[in-house]
C-alpha cells in the first residue's frame, strides 16, 4: 500500500479477474477499488482484500486498528450499537452486537445504500486488554451473493485474536484465521 493509485490499480486488476466476463460492463468495480485504497492509506489499514465465492461478484475486505480514548467493554459495545442506531444515517439495515468465538464481544452494521445497489458491512470488535477497536469494512459494489461475502468476512472475523507489543515484540496488531474455502487474494504486500 505504497500509494492511492498503485493500491487502488492493484485492487482494481483483482476485481476485474475475480468478475470475470462482466468486468467490462461494471464501472462500479474502478469506484470500490479508489475508495478502498483511499480508506485503507487514511486509516493506515492492515488489511486490503478481495472476497470472493462463487455465488458472488467480488467484494473488498479493509480491516485495522483504530486507538479509542478508553478500553471498551462489552456493555459499552452495546451502547455503540444503540448510539449507531440513533445516529447512523441512511441505510442502515440492520444492526447488532454479537461475541465472537475467542470470546470478544462485536458490534456489526449493514448497510444498503439508499439507491439500492451495493452493500456494506462494518464490524467493530474492541480490545478489552487495550484502548483500541478493530473495524472491517466489506463492501460489495453490486452486493450480488452479499449474504455468501457477509458469511465469509464473518467467519474470519470470528477467529480474531488481540496481539500486543508485549506479547509479540512487535506492533499491536488483531490477526483472524482464514476463512473456510479459497485463500484471499490480499492487495496489500
Amino acid at each position: 500500500m505504497s500509494s492511492v493509485d498503485a493500491t487502488s490499480a492493484e485492487l482494481l486488476s483483482l476485481l476485474r479477474r475475480t468478475r470475470g466476463p462482466d468486468r467490462a460492463r461494471d464501472p462500479g468495480l474502478e469506484v470500490a477499488a479508489t475508495q478502498a485504497a483511499e480508506l485503507a492509506l487514511r486509516h493506515n489499514a492492515s488489511v486490503v482484500a478481495v472476497v470472493e465465492h462463487p455465488g458472488a461478484d467480488p467484494a473488498v475486505l479493509v480491516a485495522g486498528l483504530v486507538a479509542v480514548d478508553r478500553v471498551l467493554t462489552p456493555a459499552a459495545a452495546e451502547e455503540l450499537c444503540f448510539h449507531l442506531a440513533d445516529a447512523g444515517g441512511p441505510g442502515i439495515r440492520e444492526m447488532t452486537t454479537a461475541t465472537t468465538g475467542t470470546g470478544y464481544a462485536v458490534v456489526i452494521v449493514e448497510r444498503v445504500p439508499v439507491t439500492g445497489v451495493g452493500a456494506q458491512l462494518q464490524i467493530v470488535v474492541p480490545d478489552p486488554a487495550h484502548p483500541r477497536i478493530a473495524v472491517f469494512t466489506l463492501h460489495s459494489p453490486s452486493g450480488r451473493g452479499w449474504l455468501e461475502l457477509a458469511g465469509i468476512t464473518g467467519r474470519f472475523v470470528d477467529g480474531v485474536e488481540f496481539t500486543s507489543a508485549e506479547r509479540g515484540g512487535g506492533t499491536p496488531s488483531v490477526a483472524g484465521r482464514p476463512a473456510r474455502g479459497r485463500h484471499g487474494r490480499s492487495a496489500s504486500h
